[in-house]
Order: structure tokens, then C-alpha cells, then sequence
């Protein structure tokens, strides 16, 4: 249980202001149809961190304990700081819809933008840490659309009113603290 709520409060606030919140904005603005757009954001993402977090179960499977442990602890420091830089969307993540409809769009742009994504890592991070892939690909599977479902109903509004700095400062804290509690090996504690 302690994996599915953190992995989902984590992706929550590291997914505001990202590009994928960027891109579920602009597919809801150009296309104007919620329904499609938030079942190819739920399915790009579980096939996406699907993928995550088998890899994160296999590295834990392939890797030394005390290696794994300064990986993990350094991983979750890069990410807070990652989380601290500004994302852009590339406007050529955008362009697919065309051809194949609003669904294959978002499927396609939104599991592309999220390859190397902090929150794909993040969910490799948490998946090796916990050693188990399914609640935690859950987890970050809710914390994409808890960011992203209020994004393609709310467009502009609701980002508007977002202290984004704010988010980003609290989602770097929780990745920080992650980091030091690996590294200080007291990670137990959550």
C-alpha cells in the first residue's frame, strides 16, 4: 500500500507543469474531445510505466544491494532537482492526430513525450526501490491522471491558477527527501 500512495502522490506533483500536462493542455485545446484524450493519456501511460517499472523489478533483481541503494538515492536527488527546470512541448509531438484521430494522438505523443520523462524514471526509481512493479505502476499510473484529467476539462483556466514553482518546489522536496533516506539508509521509514 505504502508504494501505491507514494508513487501516486510523487507522479501527482511531479507531473504539474510538465510537458505531458503541457501536451494534455494543447490536445484539449485543439481537439475539444475529453473522452478520447484522457483514455489515450490512461493507456500510453500503463503501457509506458508498465514498462518502468518491470525495468525498475529487474534492475533490483540484476543489481548489488549497496549499489542499487546509491543509484536509487542519487537517482531520486537528480529528479529533484530535474523537477526544478521548466518543461517545453515540442510542437512535433502534436502533429500525429491528423491521421490517426484524437485517441491514436494522444496514445501515440503522450507515450513518446513520456520516454526518458522524470516521471517514467521516477517510476523505475520506486519500482526497483520496492521491488514490486504493480502497485507502484499504479500509482504512477493515478498520479498522471490526478495531474492530467483536470488539465484536458479545465484547459487554460485551471493552469492558470497554479503556482507552478510552488508544485515543482514540493514535488523536488518529496524527491529530495526520498533520495536522503535511501542514501542515509533509513528508507524504511516510508
Amino acid at each position: 500500500m505504502e508504494s501505491l500512495l507514494v508513487s501516486t502522490t510523487v507522479v501527482a506533483f511531479a507531473e504539474i507543469g510538465d510537458k505531458t500536462q503541457l501536451l494534455a493542455f494543447l490536445l484539449a485545446a485543439r481537439f475539444r474531445k475529453p473522452v478520447p484524450i484522457v483514455a489515450g493519456i490512461l493507456c500510453a501511460t500503463l503501457i509506458n510505466h508498465g514498462l518502468a517499472g518491470a525495468l525498475g523489478v529487474w534492475i533490483t533483481s540484476m543489481t548489488n544491494p549497496e549499489v542499487l541503494r546509491w543509484v536509487l538515492g542519487l537517482s531520486f536527488l537528480a529528479m529533484a532537482v530535474w523537477t526544478l527546470l521548466p518543461d517545453e512541448i515540442e510542437e512535433d509531438e502534436t502533429r500525429a492526430a491528423g491521421r490517426i484521430g484524437v485517441f491514436g494522438a494522444t496514445l501515440v505523443t503522450f507515450f513518446l513525450a513520456e520516454m526518458g520523462d522524470k516521471t517514467q524514471l521516477a517510476t523505475v526509481a520506486m519500482a526497483a526501490h520496492y521491488a514490486i512493479a504493480l502497485p507502484v505502476v499504479i500509482g504512477t499510473t493515478l498520479g498522471m491522471l490526478i495531474a492530467d484529467v483536470p488539465a484536458v476539462f479545465l484547459g487554460d483556466r485551471f493552469a492558470a491558477r497554479i503556482r507552478m514553482r510552488l508544485v515543482h518546489t514540493i514535488a523536488a522536496g518529496i524527491f529530495t527527501v526520498m533520495g536522503l533516506l535511501v542514501l542515509l539508509r533509513l528508507d524504511t521509514a516510508f
